[in-house]
Parts: structure tokens; C-alpha cells; sequence
């Protein structure tokens, strides 16, 4: 299963480094790495400049094995500060909506991506590390756990919010409102799998076919269908998508390691 690995680190490099590259295009970030109040920020684009170039550097650093223990490390722990220090505090004073359990969506992509990486982490080998590494790294046994938890929450939404997510179904599938609730059974079923470690290694590479046949069939069609101003939230959405095809490839290649 160790192929498996590898394309999911291939697919999960690639979907950084493409939002690294579309927050320097845009200059800005993709609507789920920050809450949308983070246009307040003091030298906004700079950072987005900045921000965007390390974050394409460390994905292409994961695609090619570079140093990519201690990078996938970094980016996990800085993703994780973001949802612990600024999306959480968000949702709890910026906004009057935080009962409401799509309110938490974005929070819960941008702790899917830190999960990512910590995952990615765990596929190398244990070298020389720096305190702030070895300390880093007592979280990638979590990292796993974190994923099926956001998993787990998608599969919510998805039963909350049929109707509205129906119209992301292609228009020609029929029974939209079927394969929304299938979606979320699916997505129910294998974070349950994984994070109870129940045929862990069949329910993670189910759900990396199933988010790759949506990352082909759904999101990259709506890239191209997309109007100038809506294209920069497909194209973040299509690379989240990749993402946690990636996550879910990685933790079905490690399940006999860990399993």
C-alpha cells in the first residue's frame, strides 16, 4: 500500500502549492485559510505575497521529498494556530451564528488541511529534529484522528444542508437530493472507519476514490464553468478537494503501519 502513499503526499503537495499560488494571484487568501474578516489586516497583500510563496514552496517541497518531515510539520502547526487562535475566537465573538453547525465550516477545512500535515509527516522517518519539530511531531499520532473528525462533520452537513448542497450535484444526475444524503452516509461511514480504526485501510481508500471522482466530476467542471469573480472559490474548493483525496490515500497507505 505504500503507492498509496505516495499519490495521496503527491495529490495533498499539489493542492497546497495551488493555493499557494492562487493567494499570490489573487492576492489575497482562499476564502477557508482565514475568516472573512481578515481583510482588516494590516498590510494585507504583502502578507498574502509572503504567505503564498512559502505555502507553494512547502507543497512542491512534499511533492519531491525535500526536507518534508520538518516542513509538513510547520505548515500543521501553523494551519493548527490559525484554527486555535483565529478561527475559534471568529466564530465565538465576530459572529452571532455560532450554534449553527455550518457556521463552523470553513474552521473545520482549515483543521482538515492541518490534519493533512501532520499525516504527510508521519510517512517519513524520525531524523534529526529541532525541539520545536520533536514537540510538532507528538501530534502526528492526532493528526489522523483530527481528519476522520472533520470527515465526520462534512457527513453532518451534508444531512443539515440537502437542499442547499443538492445543486452541486451535476445537472445531469438525476435524484440530487439522493446522492447528497449517499454522500453523506458515505463520508458518516468512513471517518467512523478511520478514526475507530474499523477496516481503517478500506474505509480511507473508499473515501479518497469517492472525493477523487467528485474532484473530477464535480469541482474541475465548475472551475471551468465559473465566471471571473466566482472562479477563485472553485478553484480553492477543487484544490481542498484534491487535499483530502491525498489525506485519505496516506492514511489508507499507513493503516498497516498503524492499524
Amino acid at each position: 500500500m505504500g503507492n498509496l502513499s505516495k499519490i495521496g503526499r503527491i495529490f495533498y503537495g499539489i493542492a497546497m502549492a495551488g493555493i499557494g499560488l492562487q493567494t499570490v494571484y489573487y492576492k489575497d487568501f482562499p476564502y477557508m485559510m482565514l475568516p472573512p474578516n481578515h481583510s482588516a489586516i494590516p498590510g494585507l497583500v504583502v502578507l498574502a505575497y509572503i504567505s503564498g510563496i512559502l505555502l507553494a514552496m512547502a507543497g512542491l517541497c512534499i511533492v519531491f521529498e525535500k526536507k518534508a518531515r520538518p516542513i509538513s510539520l510547520l505548515l500543521g502547526g501553523v494551519l493548527l494556530l490559525i484554527f486555535c487562535f483565529y478561527y475559534i475566537p471568529y466564530e465565538f465573538m465576530a459572529t452571532s451564528n455560532y450554534m449553527h453547525f455550518g457556521e463552523w465550516e470553513n474552521a473545520a477545512k482549515e483543521l482538515s488541511l492541518a490534519s493533512g500535515a501532520f499525516v504527510i509527516a508521519g510517512c517519513f522517518p524520525e531524523k534529526s529534529e529541532s525541539p520545536f519539530t520533536g514537540f510538532l511531531a507528538k501530534l502526528i499520532p492526532y493528526g489522523t484522528i483530527f481528519f476522520a473528525i472533520t470527515i465526520i462533520s462534512f457527513s453532518i452537513i451534508h444531512f443539515l444542508y440537502a437542499k442547499e448542497a443538492a445543486d452541486y450535484v451535476p445537472s445531469w444526475i438525476p435524484n440530487h437530493i439522493f446522492w447528497i444524503y449517499f454522500a453523506g452516509v458515505a463520508l458518516l461511514a468512513s471517518g467512523i472507519g478511520i478514526i475507530l480504526n474499523i477496516r481503517r485501510e478500506l474505509a480511507a481508500t473508499l473515501l479518497g476514490a469517492m472525493i477523487f471522482i467528485w474532484f473530477v466530476s464535480l469541482h474541475i467542471p465548475k472551475v471551468i464553468a465559473a465566471s471571473a469573480i466566482d472562479r477563485s472559490g472553485e478553484v480553492a474548493s477543487a484544490f481542498l478537494a484534491l487535499a483530502y483525496c491525498g489525506i485519505a490515500l496516506v492514511i489508507a497507505g499507513n493503516s498497516k503501519k498503524t492499524g
